[in-house]
């Protein structure tokens, strides 16, 4: 028996090895390792997307970002040139007019929603309601948006397109159609898309600021919504627009919801069209790779639809950034979102 211990004793001595935490190293290597692969892939992405892009930024130099002509007819040239040279000839004006015009509506009226929003969850409602609202808030961030495109094309457009008269289709037909599908439409979902997502995030930083604040100022005798509104959402003022830029970097890069209900031309709505202007179509940047996504197996056109995607990489991470650098402020006040 005294022989055979220390055999026996071998497997318990290999489980309880087993059963030992990872060291603080082995820890650090391996959330280093998962850091770094995550990197990887960022890097690799971008610089994967510039390299096929190329061609088109290097044909159509900073006439890419300009007015050269009817940006449908320039991609139906790409599309099928007719020539065995390839045609590049490219300006996304009138798309990115409608992308700035979409997101710039959408995150406007947003900001205003969603912080009103925020104020009456953390502040004004009873707490059943309270702990009904803050799980629905996050429900609503995570719906698909092709289930926000099917209600914008189902049930919005067609009331929209009712509104429009004969007088004032007709008056613009033959420039561009009139139909329920339009910027606005597509402006109005967008918002309820973001709308989630900025409340989330504006109403964990007015629970963070700090309760003696508050506490103090009602002791003065300021009513809550004053309170609130001089106090709470004035430290919280980088939230909510980090909460913002974060939204707007969501809206740039939607694609299927607004191909459905933008109206699918690419057209640059004109303000001095007057009541005429909330109804005429666009087709933001997302959009459009989605409309011309079979024609990738055209080089040139290709190259086009990277370059569009590199732009929108670009500004998606260039607002993330802006939005770290928003949340900064806070800090001092030890609120962290």
């Amino acid at each position: 028996m005294a022989a055979g211990a220390p055999t026996s004793s071998r497997p318990m001595a290999a489980l309880a090895s087993l059963r030992e935490p990872w060291s603080d190293r082995r820890t650090e290597f391996a959330l280093g390792a998962v850091a770094c692969f995550v990197l990887a892939i960022v890097v690799g992405m971008v610089v994967f997307v510039f390299s096929k892009a190329w061609p088109s930024f290097t044909e159509n130099g900073l006439a890419w970002f300009g007015d050269t002509g009817n940006v449908n007819q320039q991609l139906d040239r790409i599309q099928q040139p007719g020539t065995a040279e390839p045609v590049y000839e490219f300006g996304a004006f009138d798309l990115i007019w409608g992308t700035v015009l979409t997101t710039g509506a959408a995150v406007g009226f947003g900001i205003v929603f969603a912080t009103l929003a925020a104020v009456f969850i953390v502040e004004f409602a009873p707490p059943v309601i309270e702990r009904i609202l803050t799980p629905t808030v996050s429900l609503l961030a995570a719906v698909p948006s092709v289930i926000y495109g099917l209600i914008g094309i189902l049930v919005l457009a067609p009331f929209i397109g009712g509104l429009v008269s004969d007088d004032r289709k007709e008056s613009v037909a033959g420039i561009v159609s009139l139909t329920g599908e339009n910027w606005t439409l597509a402006a109005f979902i967008l918002a309820l898309m973001i709308i989630p997502i900025m409340t989330a995030i504006i109403a964990q930083a007015l629970r963070q600021v700090p309760r003696a604040w508050t506490e103090g100022a009602a002791a003065l005798g300021v009513n809550r919504w004053r309170v609130m509104w001089t106090i709470s959402v004035r430290a919280a003022r980088p939230a909510v627009i980090a909460g913002a830029v974060l939204a707007t970097a969501r809206a740039l890069g939607e694609a299927i919801m607004l191909a459905m209900v933008s109206g699918g031309s690419a057209f640059a709505p004109n303000p001095v069209d007057g009541i005429t202007f909330f109804f005429e179509p666009t087709r933001p940047l997302a959009a459009t790779i989605v409309f011309y996504r079979e024609g990738l197996a055209n080089p040139a056109m290709a190259a086009t639809l990277y370059s569009i995607a590199a732009v929108l990489l670009v500004s998606a991470m260039a607002l993330s950034i802006g939005a770290y650098i928003a949340k900064q402020p806070l800090k001092k006040y030890g609120i962290r979102t």
